[in-house]
């Protein structure tokens, strides 16, 4: 059985006597991490140079960090309500602040998108690797630790311990262990908030060396809340969800796209011939509605993701989800989601819990192991995960920059395009926006070429913007230009298909098709409104952590942070603020912000800003 402890630092101090000084510690992606622990070691080391610390893990998980008034008004309460006591990582802080101790290391490969831009020693120590190569790398650079947040019940008078929210890599490294191939501590730290998940990691007690268990060490679970869906990531859903086969399989990837096609999966079985309507406005003549999915679902999809989060909750209880593979509807390999997500796992059904199992990355990233029962299992699949740009013959950018710097990390991402390549029927979706705001001008996602890839063109399959699907698959570099022009917002086309031209890739007298020449941000909004206004398409289809007075605030902020990049717009939206009265809604919205009462003249300027914001977000 492990030894308890109810200390942080006396297990690390047991750690270290145990292990020695040359510490290599795994610690689980995301949600898993047991920080008190994590911290217990960081501090050990920081105070003794003999210590030789390596953390080797993925998505550290930090509190968002307001930049100016208004975000401290608004994110403050709810960090507060969300997060509450939730211990920050001491090496974030240390890497953030450059001031980690030279004989500490931070390697990851995986990051929360965007956060380490420009930080040169995690830029550094970066390694690119799929997921599903992440524990073979753990093995080689010596692996002695395991640190883990774990769920804990007592099962005839004995303590088991549920790897819960991750079994990624942990089940692998586990059962590398147990082959004889890797020697390491497994230390565990118990969560009350912890969903305890039947399966392959619902562990005994003699699987770990130690475990800490405390009132003292227990704390909320991270719990980001769910983002509000645009009008460009719902067409972009919509689109997803026409591709989706009954009686097939789905995986989905980080993100609101994940959100906003379950959403259109649930219009799609529930109210069909709203989602006839809905597609046929978006689009507006073009041939390609024909080919669409768009029937209820009879037979049911069956879900093997690496993450799993909410919106696979609401297609379970919309009946989506419903195709049994041995007793299972859902596999998974990690969680992260809001509260509401939590509780759900925590209060479910025994009977409906075992539908839903937690295994290892190598189960879902991979066909090797059990192949032809995974081959069977998975027909028709559609992996669905998000790029951040494309170009115009067909290679995807995901995870990086073309200076080198590293935005998130390749993840699952490479291994589900493989699946889809090796699986009969079997399609990868990778979802873009079309444009992405660049200072005050706008940028095309869709460029004629780019210094970095994640997946490259001899990989091409299936695009999807708002504006539509292009297939690539087996096409000819011509067919795949003009298919990539026809999901390009129109203010780009006609330039990107001159550099097509320009370098012989497409027919001098080439013209994009008139169906596809509208594509512009206003013929989006105007397609999606009506279902919109009949709340089919809500801005938080599967619940929100916001109040409603937040909820009203979050676009009305957009509305301001997009003004802020073309300056000359602030002027008139503070002009029309400060002659604008009121109304109770706005008036609790102004409350909420602590600008109801403005003293300061700062105050009184974000007031008038902010109410005229308000207004404009209800008519856009």
């Amino acid at each position: 059985m492990p030894k308890l402890f109810s200390d942080p630092e006396a297990i690390a101090e047991d750690v270290i006597r145990d292990v020695g000084t040359n510490l290599v510690v795994g610690l689980p992606l995301g949600l898993g991490k047991a920080n008190h622990i994590v911290n217990a070691l960081y501090a050990r080391a920081a105070a003794d140079r003999s210590i030789n610390l390596t953390f080797f893990s993925a998505l550290t998980l930090e509190k968002p960090k307001p930049n100016n008034l208004l975000e401290r008004r608004f994110i403050g309460p709810v960090i507060d309500r969300l997060f509450g006591s939730y211990p920050d990582l001491a090496y974030a802080d240390a890497l953030h602040a450059g001031a980690l101790p030279p004989n500490i290391k931070i390697i990851e490969f995986f990051f929360l998108a965007g956060r380490w831009l420009h930080v040169p020693f995690a830029q550094q120590h970066y390694i690119s690797a799929n997921y599903t190569h992440a524990a073979s790398y753990l093995l080689a650079r010596g692996l002695n630790v395991v640190t883990q947040l774990v769920a804990r019940r007592v099962v005839d008078g004995a303590a088991r311990y549920s790897l819960s929210c991750n079994t990624d890599t942990t089940l692998d490294i586990l059962r590398a262990r147990a082959e004889g191939r890797a020697s390491f501590k497994l230390i565990g730290q118990v969560n009350s908030e912890l969903p305890f998940m039947p399966g392959l990691g619902d562990l005994p007690g003699q699987e770990f060396s130690a475990v800490l268990d405390s009132p003292e060490t227990d704390f909320p679970l991270f719990a980001p809340p769910a983002e509000p869906i645009s009008d460009t990531k719902y067409a972009i859903g919509l689109h997803a969800a026409g591709l989706v086969r009954d009686g097939g399989t789905l995986q989905i990837g980080i993100g609101q796209v994940g959100d906003a096609l379950a959403q259109g999966l649930v219009v799609r079985h529930r109210d069909n011939t709203q989602f006839h309507a809905i597609m046929k406005r978006l689009a507006r003549g073009n041939e390609q509605l024909s080919a669409l999915e768009t029937g209820p679902f009879e037979k049911g999809l069956y879900g093997v993701s690496e993450m799993l989060f909410e919106a696979f909750l609401g297609l379970i209880d919309a009946g989506i989800i419903k195709r049994d593979v041995d007793g299972v509807m859902l596999h998974g390999a990690f969680f992260l989601g809001p509260k509401s997500f939590y509780r759900a796992l925590r209060e479910m059904p025994p009977d409906q819990l075992a539908r839903i199992q937690m295994m290892p990355v190598s189960f879902t990233n991979e066909l090797y192991g059990d192949e032809a029962a995974k081959r069977r299992a998975r027909v028709d699949a559609r992996f669905v995960n998000n790029a951040m740009m494309a170009t115009l013959m067909g290679a995807a950018i995901s995870d990086g920059l073309d200076d080198g710097q590293v935005v998130s990390g390749v993840g699952g991402q490479y291994n589900f395009v493989a699946q889809a390549f090796a699986l009969a029927g079997a399609r990868s979706l990778l979802a873009l926006e079309a444009t992405r705001p660049a200072g005050a001008r706008t940028q095309s996602n869709i460029r004629w070429n780019y210094g970095h890839e994640t997946i490259p063109r001899h990989l091409r399959d299936v695009f999807v913007t708002e504006y539509g699907v292009a297939d690539t698959k087996g096409k000819s570099d011509a067919d795949v230009i003009a298919a990539m022009l026809q999901v390009t917002d129109s203010r780009f086309q006609a330039e990107l298909a001159r550099l097509a031209k320009d370098a012989g890739k497409l027919p001098k007298n080439f013209e994009i098709p008139a169906a596809h020449r509208e594509n512009f941000p206003e013929r989006i909004a105007e397609a999606l409104k009506p279902a919109r206004e009949a709340g089919l398409l809500p801005s938080f289809p599967f619940g929100s952590d916001f109040t409603e007075s937040e909820q009203r605030l979050i676009p009305a902020l957009q509305v301001l942070q997009d003004a802020q990049r073309t300056p000359l717009r602030l002027p008139g939206l503070l002009w029309r603020g400060l002659f604008r009265q009121q109304d109770a809604a706005d008036s609790e919205c102004l409350t909420r912000l602590g600008l109801d009462k403005p003293v300061t003249l700062a105050e009184r300027a974000y007031r008038a800003l902010v109410s005229a914001a308000l207004v404009r977000s209800r008519k856009d």
